[in-house]
């Protein structure tokens, strides 16, 4: 299992994914499940990926291969798309064509052992900043006012403080700290996800990859924030009403 989450702010846009994959509680293994492809000036995309492992690398691998030089591929490249819509429907494309060829069947499903979900953020020249949800079968959805941000993997525990805390109005820095507490709470209640956690922040009309930074396991930052997230909900908890059992 694991866990990514794409916020859509006024700013730009901020994505965070954890590394942890396993097959067992005796085979756990890290990898990166957060990718970036940038043409400077002119377009930064942001792929998260959560579902198979072999499904999602062969995505990646996939889409590395179309962004060579025209000469050099035989598709279309995500780097060459018109909009981050256009780069979508090659990311949907892409995702079903590998979970067909692995399944063996044609029109992949959801419940497929070869399943896969995606996030994909970034801004293409000429576009604003745009975040989508990409399903197995392909097709997608963006995020809108209703639904600024996009979660996939083990979503249930991290949301609440999502739905709860997040304004497209905050600045980076809140974010980041929103973000952390989303996985803090995933991580203390599920071991399949964990740390390190991946950061992009991409600020609007930057067109170039923005800030990366890996959270290590021995971050003080995350350490902090989530002993000090522990003792105000304990507070906070206190200094609620009792229920009258009389």
């Amino acid at each position: 299992m694991t866990y990514c989450v794409g916020l859509k702010l006024d700013r730009g846009l901020v994505c965070m994914s954890d590394t942890r994959t396993n097959a067992g509680v005796d085979n756990i293994s890290v990898f990166r499940k957060m990718f970036i492809w940038e043409t400077p000036g002119e377009r930064s995309i942001t792929l998260m990926t959560a579902g198979n492992l072999a499904t999602t690398q062969a995505v990646v691998s996939l889409l590395n291969e179309r962004a060579k030089p025209a000469e050099d591929r035989g598709a279309p490249s995500i780097l060459e798309a018109a909009s981050m819509f256009q780069v979508a429907k090659l990311v949907g494309a892409t995702l079903r064509e590998v979970i067909a060829d692995q399944s063996g069947i044609e029109g992949p499903q959801a419940d497929s052992p070869f399943s896969a979900t995606l996030i994909l953020a970034g801004q293409v020249r000429g576009g604003e900043p745009r975040l989508f949800l990409i399903y197995p079968e392909g097709n997608f959805v963006e995020a809108a006012d209703d639904t600024p941000f996009f979660q996939i993997g083990e979503t249930k525990y991290g949301k609440p403080i999502l739905v709860r805390a997040f304004d497209p109005r905050m600045g980076f820095e809140e974010a980041v700290k929103l973000l952390m507490l989303s996985f803090d709470s995933t991580l203390k209640a599920n071991l399949s996800v964990g740390l390190p956690l991946d950061l992009h922040i991409y600020p609007a009309d930057g067109f170039q990859t923005g800030l990366v930074r890996r959270i290590e396991r021995d971050d003080a930052f995350f350490d902090s924030l989530s002993s000090g997230w522990g003792e105000a909900l304990r507070k906070a908890f206190g200094q609620l009403p009792d229920y009258d059992l009389s």
